[in-house]
C-alpha cells in the first residue's frame, strides 16, 4: 500500500479549521461536544493544544457536515474524484493528438494535486505531463517530469509496479535521444527486479518488455527482441489496459518483420490499428500506420507503403508532433527514393535534420544521413556522400546502434575502396564485422530474470 504524503494537517490547523466550521454553522461549544465530549475538550482542541483521534475527528465531523478527510486535511469534499476526473480528460485530450493543451490541463492539475497533496493524482499529472513531452519532441522535459514522477511515488512508499509508467517513461526519452544502452538499462533492470521479486503484475510486466523491443531491435539484439515480443503476447491476455495490449502488437509486429513473418506483423499491426481506432487514441493509429508503411517497405510493397507513412506523417503533423513526424518523413523518404523519387526523397530529408540530433532522434538522424549518401553516391557525389555516411557513423556509434552500424560501415568501406583508398576501406570492413559478429552481446548483460508464464 502507498503511504499519504499528508494524513493529517498539524492540532493547530485542525483548531482553526474546527473553530471557524462551527461559528459559520451558530454552534457553541456545548452543541459540538455533545454528546460524546465536553465543551472543555473542545476550546483545548481548538486551541491546538491536543491532537483529537480519528475517532473524535469523525464526531466533530459529523456535527458540523462535513467530510472526515475535509476536516482532516482541508481539502475540498470530493477533490481528489474532481481531479481523477478531470485526469481523464486530460488523458482524452491527448488521445486525441491535442499534446499541448493537454498539458496544459494537465500542469493545472498538478498544481491542485500538489497543494492538497494527493500523490497518486499527482504523479498521474507528471506522467501525463511527460507523455506531451515525448509527442511533442521536447524530451529533456519529458524526461524531468517522468524523473519527479517516480521520486514522489517512491517517497510515498508506492510498490515498483506503480513506479513502473514512469521508469518506462524514462526510458522511452532516452531511448529517443539515442541513449540505447541506458534505455536497455533502465528497463531491463526493472525487468529484473519485478521478476526475481515475485512482483508479476502484466500491466507493469507489458509496458516494460512492449517498450524495450525498439531499443534491442536498434541494438542488433533481435534474438532478445524476439524474446520479449513472446513474453509480452503471452502477457496481453492478462492485462486489463486495452491501449497498453495494442502498442504491444505493434511493437512484436518489429519483431515478426525481423523474422520474414510478414504476413504475422501486418496482422499485429492490424489488431493493433482496430483497438486504437475504438479507444480514439489518434497517436497511437498514427504509429500503426507508420508501422504497417514499414512492414510495407520491407516486403517490396512500396505504393502501399508510401501511402501508410504519408497517412502517419499527416496526422502526426496535424497534432505537432515534431519528432515523430520527423522519423516517419526519413522513412516514408527511403520509400520515395526506392521507388525513383530521389529528388523528393533528399529534399524531405533536409527539411527533417533539423529537427534531429544525437540528443534527438539519433538513430533516425543517422538514417537520413545514411539515405542522403545513398542518394549522392548515386548522383555521382562521392565527397557528399562520404560526409554523410561518416557522421551517420559517428551518431549511431555514440548511439550503441550495432544493428544499423554493420551495414553503414559496409557502404563506407565500398565508397573508399572505389575512390582508391583501400586501407581505409579495410577499416571500415572490419569496424563493420566487429558489430556483426555477435550483436548486442558486446553491449547488454545477461538477459533479465523471466516472468512465470
Amino acid at each position: 500500500m502507498m503511504k499519504r504524503m499528508a494524513n493529517r494537517d498539524d492540532p493547530e490547523t485542525i483548531g482553526r479549521r474546527v473553530q471557524q466550521l462551527r461559528h459559520e454553522r451558530g454552534l457553541t461549544q456545548r452543541q459540538l461536544a455533545e454528546p460524546a465530549y465536553t465543551p472543555a475538550y473542545i476550546s483545548t482542541l481548538e486551541a491546538g493544544r491536543v491532537r483529537p483521534s480519528d475517532e473524535a475527528l469523525r464526531h466533530l465531523a459529523d456535527r458540523l457536515g462535513v467530510a472526515f478527510d475535509e476536516l482532516a486535511t482541508g481539502r475540498p469534499a470530493r477533490l481528489a474524484t474532481d481531479l481523477r476526473l478531470r485526469l481523464t480528460e486530460a488523458q482524452r485530450t491527448l488521445a486525441t493528438g491535442a499534446a499541448e493543451e493537454a498539458a496544459e490541463q494537465y500542469a493545472a492539475l498538478l498544481v491542485e494535486a500538489e497543494r492538497y497533496g494527493l500523490v497518486e493524482e499527482q504523479a498521474t499529472a507528471l506522467l501525463g505531463l511527460g507523455e506531451c513531452g515525448l509527442d511533442t519532441g521536447d524530451l529533456i522535459a519529458a524526461r524531468r517530469h517522468f524523473e519527479r514522477a517516480e521520486k514522489s511515488l517512491a517517497e510515498a512508499d508506492a510498490p515498483l509496479p506503480a513506479r513502473v509508467p514512469a521508469i518506462r517513461g524514462r526510458a522511452v526519452s532516452h531511448y529517443l535521444a539515442g541513449e540505447l544502452r541506458y534505455a536497455v538499462y533502465l528497463l531491463e533492470s526493472t525487468l529484473d527486479e519485478l521478476n526475481r521479486g515475485g512482483l508479476h503484475d502484466p500491466d507493469a510486466l507489458l509496458l516494460l518488455y512492449a517498450g524495450v523491443i525498439g531499443p534491442y531491435m536498434d541494438m542488433g539484439a533481435h534474438a532478445r527482441a524476439a524474446q520479449a515480443a513472446e513474453f509480452a503476447l503471452a502477457l496481453a491476455p492478462q492485462a486489463g489496459d486495452p491501449a497498453l495490449v495494442a502498442r504491444m502488437h505493434r511493437q512484436v509486429a518489429r519483431t515478426l518483420v525481423a523474422e520474414g513473418r510478414l504476413a504475422e506483423a501486418d496482422a499485429s499491426l492490424a489488431k493493433a490499428a482496430d483497438m486504437y481506432r475504438q479507444l480514439q487514441i489518434r497517436t497511437e493509429l498514427a504509429n500503426c500506420h507508420w508501422m504497417r508503411g514499414y512492414v510495407y517497405a520491407q516486403n517490396g510493397r512500396l505504393e502501399r507503403a508510401e501511402e501508410e507513412l504519408r497517412a502517419a506523417q499527416t496526422m502526426l503533423s496535424a497534432k505537432r508532433a515534431a519528432l515523430y513526424s520527423s522519423q516517419v518523413a526519413v522513412e516514408l523518404a527511403d520509400v520515395l527514393h526506392r521507388r525513383g523519387k530521389s529528388d523528393e526523397a533528399a529534399a524531405l530529408l533536409n527539411d527533417v535534420l533539423g529537427d534531429l540530433s544525437s540528443e534527438r532522434g539519433a538513430v533516425h538522424a543517422a538514417a537520413a544521413h545514411r539515405l542522403l549518401g545513398r542518394i549522392a553516391e548515386d548522383a555521382h557525389d562521392t565527397d557528399a556522400a562520404e560526409e554523410h555516411y561518416v557522421r551517420a557513423l559517428s551518431l549511431l556509434e555514440r548511439a550503441g546502434a550495432a544493428g544499423d552500424l554493420a551495414d553503414l560501415c559496409r557502404l563506407l568501406g565500398d565508397l573508399l575502396r572505389r575512390t582508391g583508398r583501400v586501407e581505409a576501406a579495410l577499416d571500415a570492413y572490419r569496424t563493420g564485422l566487429g558489430h556483426r559478429t555477435a550483436p548486442g552481446t558486446t553491449t547488454l548483460g545477461p538477459a533479465p530474470a523471466q516472468p512465470p508464464l
